[in-house]
């Protein structure tokens, strides 16, 4: 069975590694523990197909330690105790490394088995993860080792591996293929940063393009039919589905509707739309609130209305609330005005209500106080009269505090109205 094409044009040295300028450019940190073979245990963390494996393949080919490699998606404890059962063989003299692929699959006691060896030497460690290692690894692990961050391929980065691709492809099937600039740049920008699925749509394309007189074209068109959503790089319970979910949050916190629609039609092109009717609920409290009141009912509407539509006429009302949020006032008074609240909750012991406030009216021999004494507001000027609500221990605290905008401003202007007629006119 012949190799993928990816795996033919692996590259062999560091200057050969497509992107990840920021950590294997000249004079970078990780570029500079490599040259020096003094390798350290490390933790290679990032999305598929952006050149993690291929460097630790580099690392292993570049020293003189017995290289071991397992993954985490079939590795078993035994599969960890052959490895350690070597430390101190002839064959390991110069060290262990370990390479494990995808270690966010081994459970806590797997990779606690590996401690007291990468520890004290014995088991150098690369481990790769595509999820984010401060959560999907054990904590013991992680501060053992070094992280280094792979990111995505910018485009420009992708277009010279792509063209080597082509012609490895043309030598290897002694034709030309022909793929224009077009082409090029439709491949590099439908992988979304994936060096791998970038040179697999190169494998693809050679098969499906036009043959004419011994030449091999490939065309948009075909392209088009390979590629359809593979710009999508979205994971529903990995990093990419927060990070998405993140960004449209923010954007529409930051009044950027733009930013926002862009990150709604990639959560709509992922088929997502249940995470993003929560989000945009959730925006419509957090982040306006009091500011403009009505976006809850307004984006309430949206919700219910994509939420019966489906896809693809969803699209239309959550754009509608993602525009809206985006561009309407902000505030995050409530917000901030309920976290104080509970913080106080979370410091206090229970606290007992107010006399005039309990659901109660009877009072045991000896009270200190008989009779509720609560003061009806309707029955008195502007249905308005000072009393206190909050428990003793937390009278006069003030959780909420009125925002700049028009709304609250309104709202503050009318409460201190209420205040200076009950100064002027006491009961």
């Amino acid at each position: 069975m012949a190799a993928p094409l990816a795996d033919k044009i692996r590259p062999k040295t560091l200057d050969d590694v497509v992107g990840q300028k920021h950590i294997l450019g000249e004079g970078k940190p990780l570029r500079r523990i490599i040259e020096s073979g003094k390798i350290s245990n490390m933790i290679f963390y990032g999305p598929s197909g952006v050149g993690k494996t291929t460097v630790a393949r580099i690392i292993a080919d570049n020293c003189n330690m017995s290289l071991y490699k397992l993954n985490g998606t079939n590795s078993s404890l035994s599969d960890i105790k052959d490895v350690v059962a070597d430390i101190g063989t002839f064959g390991s003299e110069n060290g262990i490394l370990l390479y494990l692929d995808e270690i966010q699959y081994l459970n806590k006691k797997q990779q606690q088995s590996l401690l007291e060896y990468i520890e004290n030497g014995d088991i150098t460690l690369i481990a790769s993860t595509t999820e984010n290692p401060y959560f999907a690894v054990y904590n013991a692990v992680i501060s053992r080792s070094t992280v280094f961050e792979f990111k995505p391929v910018p485009a420009d980065e992708l277009i010279p591996a792509v063209q080597r691709a082509f012609s490895i492809l043309s030598q290897e099937n002694n034709c030309v293929i022909e793929a224009g600039d077009d082409v090029l740049r439709q491949i590099v920008y439908n992988c979304g940063g994936d060096v791998r699925k970038a040179i697999n749509t190169v494998e693809l394309a050679a098969v499906c393009g036009d043959i004419s007189s011994g030449k091999i074209t490939v065309t948009k068109e075909s392209l088009d039919i390979l590629a359809q959503r593979s710009n999508m790089r979205y994971d529903r319970d990995g990093d990419q589905h927060y990070d998405i979910l993140s960004a449209f949050h923010k954007s529409v916190r930051g009044s950027d509707e733009n930013a926002a629609l862009h990150y709604a039609a990639r959560l709509i092109a992922a088929g997502d739309i249940i995470s993003l009717c929560r989000r945009l609920l959730c925006i419509a409290s957090e982040d306006v609130g009091l500011a403009y009141p009505q976006a809850v009912s307004i984006t309430k509407a949206c919700v219910d209305s994509a939420l019966q539509l489906g896809l693809p006429e969803a699209k239309l009302p959550i754009a509608q609330a993602t525009i809206l949020l985006a561009t309407a006032p902000k505030s995050n008074s409530a917000c901030m005005a309920i976290d104080a609240a509970l913080e106080d909750l979370r410091n206090c012991d229970a606290l007992d209500f107010p006399r005039h406030l309990q659901n109660k009216h009877f009072d045991g021999k000896g009270a200190a106080v008989v009779g509720q004494n609560y003061k009806y507001p309707h029955n008195y000027p502007d249905h308005y009269v000072v009393q206190q609500y909050l428990p003793d221990a937390l009278a006069g605290h003030v959780y909420y505090e009125f925002g700049d905008n028009k709304q609250e401003q309104s709202a503050l202007a009318y409460r201190k109205k209420l205040l200076e007629n009950k100064k002027n006119n006491p009961d």
